[in-house]
């Protein structure tokens, strides 16, 4: 890659030769400005207000505009001879967390290659460093005419800077936020939680430029003389029209559901689920059509006949003891008889042998 910047990174007293590399390039697509009626090429020439020539690049230097509309020229050499030690040198002031530069900052990004063999030292104690402790340097250092802020870190085993807003270039929000008080209710922040998380993270490597791959293949297609004008998609108009959040919330987590295949997912494991059976004593329910009163009326006769069953058990089994009882008592009586008869029998025959003794003795 080409640099397009020759210098040295100062950490204390420490001197690393550096070339800077441009880290990001653009893929967007350029036109040319052309006459529509003959397809010409429209070309800017620069050329002088007092004398009406046009001027070549190489006669065309710097100069300051005052308020009442005199220029004052400013040559290379002159900005050369400034007192500043970041001319060509990235001077690192210190360390901070990662987390304390705001993002709002953020400008170009370039990465910093060490520049000879000599450099390959301290470059990697100073990549090491960064890593150790993790942190990033902010350094000064200028570049095209002007003395800038960057933020050093390390990306893979490089170092990278990203050049810095200074702080008083970052504008105070004034008068964009809503006005008024807005109130959001919880039920949709957990509406939007779940809307996030239904969405969850995506590889960044897997982004792409649609709408540049859709205006090169259209540049392919017409330079073969095989374009076709795509049908016009209908758009709804999107400002003043008041929504339902709620219901918008709950659309946009169906639909992210259903292009991760959630949905169906979902739709499975409910027809998998068991349908948990109702016992006999729960009462049936009130909406249901004929299958449900219909069992509910199989359920009742069931019940009844179940109930009459043991009523009969139980009937069956008093009568079976009554039985039991009294023949248990006719047995009793029966032997009582029996045995009062022998006694009876006993006692006559005793009366009679002891009767002829009587008489002899007489």
């Amino acid at each position: 890659m080409r640099s397009i910047w020759n210098g040295a990174i100062s950490f204390g007293l420490v001197s690393i030769p550096i070339k800077l590399v441009n880290a990001t390039e653009s893929h967007s697509i350029s036109f040319r400005q052309i006459h529509l009626s003959d397809g010409g090429r429209i070309r800017y020439r620069k050329v002088c207000e007092l004398d009406g020539e046009e001027v070549a690049t190489a006669e065309i230097g710097k100069g300051y505009e005052e308020a009442d509309g005199s220029i004052i020229p400013i040559t290379d050499e002159d900005l050369a001879q400034l007192p500043i030690a970041t001319a060509k040198t990235i001077e690192i002031v210190s360390f901070v967390p990662a987390d304390e530069i705001d993002p709002l900052q953020m400008d170009a990004a370039y990465y910093l290659a060490a520049n000879g063999p000599t450099a390959a030292k301290p470059y990697t104690l100073l990549r090491e460093a960064l890593k150790r402790s993790r942190k990033v340097a902010i350094a000064k250092y200028a570049l095209r005419g002007r003395e800038r802020l960057g933020m050093l870190r390390v990306v893979d085993d490089v170092i990278a800077m990203h050049g810095l807003l200074w702080p008083d270039e970052i504008r105070v929000p004034e008068g964009v936020a809503p006005e008024g008080k807005v109130s959001v209710r919880e039920a949709e922040l957990d509406l939007a939680d779940a809307l996030m998380a239904t969405l969850g993270e995506v590889e960044m490597d897997s982004l792409t430029d649609e709408y540049r791959e859709a205006v090169e293949a259209m540049i392919s297609a017409k330079s073969q003389g095989a374009f076709e004008p795509p049908a016009e998609a209908e758009v709804e108009p999107a400002g003043g029209k008041v929504i339902d959040l709620m219901a918008a919330l709950e659309k946009s987590v169906n639909a992210a559901k259903a292009s991760r295949g959630e949905a169906k997912q979902e739709a499975k494991q409910a027809q998998v689920t068991p349908i948990r059976r109702k016992t006999a004593a729960a009462a049936p329910k009130a909406v249901g059509g004929k299958k449900s009163t219909s069992a509910a009326k199989k359920t009742a006769a069931g019940t009844k006949r179940t109930a009459s069953a043991k009523s009969t058990a139980a009937k069956s089994t008093a009568t079976t003891s009554k039985a039991g009882s009294a023949k248990s008592t006719a047995t009793k009586s029966t032997a009582k008889s029996t045995s009062k008869a022998a006694s009876a029998k006993k006692t006559a025959a005793t009366t009679k042998k002891a009767a002829p003794r009587k008489r002899a003795s007489a």
